[in-house]
């Protein structure tokens, strides 16, 4: 599906739109009220269509003040988690260059995100490291203040040592599946030499007893998978601190790309496609490259101002859909 339409008349509101239905939340911000409109006192996404051969509906209301309410097949979800082990959809959006150009946090979210949707055993992992991360360092403050011992902190320690093993390799094995279609989609695209690793350490219950002094004087666990990074290069250049915009922006869309191919080939289906923007910096070329490279037999949603964007000689899209404004309101038409 090609969306076409000037700048602002709300192509990436309806992107933005798909992506909450499918995975009940915004691509573009965590302050889920400012998704309902001014005077409005709710915002609902509501989406239909088929996963697997299956029918599937999903309905997505967003109430300030009132939290989020999400159902599936008419069925109220326990959270939008359950409507994102059933349904994959992956969104490439300007905004997401900040998993290449920002800071090792970015990105380690971003990859453990991943690991819900690639490898949903190991999806609860980040958040139980996290909890014990947090009950360990809560008890090295109470230590260090003298309101707990430390032999109360011991169980964290085990329990840090465990799990953050548990996540340091469930995140080297994702990245060692997306790594060569990573290579190959940014090489089609045109940046040549490029690389994606994470170096699995574990995390030995002796390094942490090892540096306990240390981290009882700071009040926090100093190592683990929490301050670990992966590396995205082309080359030998480390593509956050010495790649272009370009480069970058290269870089998270084979990251996208290479995810597609993994989820296609593990779940049977590929994933559905929300593609903002990607082809104005593109030569035709690469545009065709990126093309050849979607998921076959999925569905792929690109927003574009004009469907001149398309590389001639290319494939047609299944659907064209104009967006225009109208004073305050976005209308959108199929063509």
């Amino acid at each position: 599906m090609l969306v076409v339409g000037p700048n602002g008349a709300g192509k990436t509101n309806l992107l933005e739109a798909i992506h909450v239905g499918a995975q009940g939340f915004s691509p573009r911000t965590r302050a889920e009220p400012r998704l309902v409109r001014f005077g409005a006192a709710a915002a609902r996404v509501r989406l239909e269509g088929t996963e697997g051969g299956a029918d599937v509906r999903t309905e997505v209301t967003i109430a300030p003040g009132a939290g989020k309410e999400v159902r599936l097949n008419d069925v109220p979800a326990a959270s939008a988690e359950e409507l994102r082990s059933r349904l994959a959809a992956l969104v490439f959006v300007p905004d997401r260059l900040a998993v290449v150009k920002g800071g090792p946090a970015v990105r380690r979210a971003y990859f453990d995100r991943m690991l819900g949707r690639v490898l949903p055993a190991q999806a609860p992992l980040p958040g139980e490291y996290g909890r014990a991360l947090a009950q360990r360092n809560e008890a090295l403050r109470r230590t260090r203040a003298g309101l707990s011992s430390r032999e109360a902190l011991e169980p964290w320690t085990r329990r840090v040592a465990e799990l953050g093993a548990e996540l340091d390799a469930a995140r080297a094995r994702l990245v060692a599946l997306l790594a060569p279609g990573f290579s190959a989609a940014a090489e089609a695209l045109g940046l040549a030499g490029a690389s994606l690793g994470y170096e699995e350490r574990g995390l030995p219950l002796e390094e942490l007893e090892g540096r306990l002094e240390r981290d009882l004087e700071r009040g926090t666990t100093g190592v683990g998978p929490h301050l670990r990074d992966a590396d995205v290069h082309a080359g030998d250049r480390e593509l956050r601190g010495f790649g272009s915009q370009g480069e970058q922006r290269t870089a998270v869309l084979a990251l996208v790309l290479s995810e597609a191919a993994v989820l296609a080939e593990r779940r049977g289906t590929p994933p559905l496609l929300l593609l903002d923007d990607v082809l104005s910096e593109l030569d035709a070329g690469r545009r065709s490259a990126l093309l050849a490279a979607l998921p076959v037999g999925g569905q792929t949603l690109v927003t574009a101002t004009s469907a001149d964007a398309l590389p001639r000689g290319g494939p047609e899209p299944a659907l064209l859909v104009s967006v225009r404004r109208e004073g305050t309101e976005s209308l959108a038409e199929a063509a």
